[in-house]
């Protein structure tokens, strides 16, 4: 695969909902612990149905050149060959989504 036909796919957590995009350019970024996303490749729907949640996507980031996501929000990272559709998913619940960070084995006792 070339340089420029690389898409990728990538999949985050934000405010409680799983967004997932599909990308041209991907790095880890000038600011230290944030994955930088640009050019962002959206669906040209060709049918009556419209997903809400494209639509809602493709306005959140309608002037967006590159965008820059904590690397703990991250949940996945794909190279694809196909673009599919971007969309945002509701989180049933926070809590058994979100794997805590992990606590230190030794704690000191005062």
């Amino acid at each position: 695969m070339t340089e420029e036909l690389t898409l990728y796919r990538v999949q985050f957590i934000n405010d409680g909902e799983r967004y997932e995009l599909y990308v041209k350019a991907l790095s880890q970024g000038a600011l230290f612990g944030f994955v930088e996303i640009g050019d962002f490749v959206w669906d040209t729907h060709t049918s009556v149905v419209v997903d809400p949640s494209h639509e809602r996507l493709k306005a959140e980031f309608a002037e967006v050149n590159k965008t820059y996501i904590p690397m703990h929000n991250i949940l996945r990272i794909d190279s694809v060959t196909k673009k599919g559709l971007a969309k945002i998913t509701k989180l049933e619940n926070k809590s058994d989504k979100v794997t805590r960070f992990p606590t230190p084995i030794y704690t000191p006792k005062e």
